[in-house]
């Protein structure tokens, strides 16, 4: 199937953060001009449903508010790249993210990255393809020609970009290459491999980790047949406009973050934040441009 263009891609994602989970319902996310006094946080999909992601998240955002002695609302987006949208149109003000959705944002808002966050101590990490354990291959890509392939959606970096730049690297085509599909979360990528529901799946090596650590599957039912370069870990994201003096307040309360307090108020396994600005991100902003996927500024 063809991928449109971020152009026609941000449409589609326009009308999906209208409708962006936050507390108890669905609502929207603050309007452009809501007091300054609230802040509007909001965070992408990491884990299996929007409820998870935002009991796992809030408490983060929450001590973020505090400290920051501000209100503040919480939506978490539907999409990886929905949260790109939601920042260009000053409908979000702060945003974890993932490093693709990230760079769509600032190239279509141009939002900045202040912080990226630390996983077991680490500020990097790395997309793979899963197999099924019984699946023959021992070259890859040669041998896994012809079998069926899920990615994730288009605004995901491990699931879509990186895997797709090193398809493109190669000069291959994963759609002609592959029995080709997109758009599934993580969580569906990994459970559609350990089903038998398709032969080769995108993921994060984090992602994994935690569904086998929760026991959502079993690590003999998968195996990884593919491993990026190190990758920037996540990024908190301001929009483009956002006051100077709480853009170096908030890099400044997240950066102090200790891993001793990183586990009371973050998801398991972060365990704080290193300073980053958008060159921490450059080799994810020419993976995109090189998949002609970002416009010229």
């Amino acid at each position: 199937m063809e991928i449109p263009s971020v152009p026609s891609l941000n449409l589609a994602f326009r009308r999906l953060v209208a409708s962006c989970l936050v507390a108890g319902g669905l609502l929207s996310l603050g309007a452009p001009g809501a007091s300054a006094e609230t802040l509007r946080f909001a965070v992408g999909p990491f884990q299996a449903t929007p409820s998870d992601t935002k009991t796992a998240y809030e408490p983060f955002f929450a001590y973020i508010a505090q400290q920051l002695d501000a209100d503040y609302e919480l939506a978490v987006t539907n999409d990886w790249a929905g949260i790109a949208v939601a920042l260009a149109n000053g409908q979000a003000d702060v945003a974890w993210m993932g490093p693709w959705g990230y760079v769509l944002a600032h190239n279509e808002g141009g939002a900045e990255a202040v912080a990226t966050v630390k996983y077991d101590g680490e500020p990097t990490y790395h997309a793979i393809i899963l197999a099924r354990p019984d699946v023959p291959i021992e070259s890859w890509p040669e041998d896994a020609e012809g079998l069926s392939i899920s990615f994730a959606d288009v605004g995901s970096t491990s699931g879509w970009l990186i895997p797709h730049f090193w398809f493109h690297e190669r000069s291959i085509d994963p759609r002609s290459y592959f029995g080709y599909r997109d758009g599934a979360s993580h969580a569906a990528n990994v459970m559609a491999v350990a089903n038998g529901q398709v032969d080769l799946a995108t993921d994060y090596d984090r992602n994994l980790a935690a569904m086998i650590e929760r026991g959502i599957v079993d690590r003999d039912d998968l195996r990884i047949v593919w491993r990026s370069d190190p990758l920037p870990n996540d990024p908190l994201v301001v929009r483009e406009g956002l006051d100077p003096e709480i853009v170096s307040r908030l890099q400044e309360i997240v950066v102090g973050i200790g891993e001793e307090q990183a586990q009371e108020i973050m998801p398991p396994h972060y365990t704080g934040w290193v300073p980053a600005d958008h060159e921490s991100y450059a080799m994810i902003e020419n993976a995109g441009r090189a998949l002609g996927k970002l416009k010229q500024r």
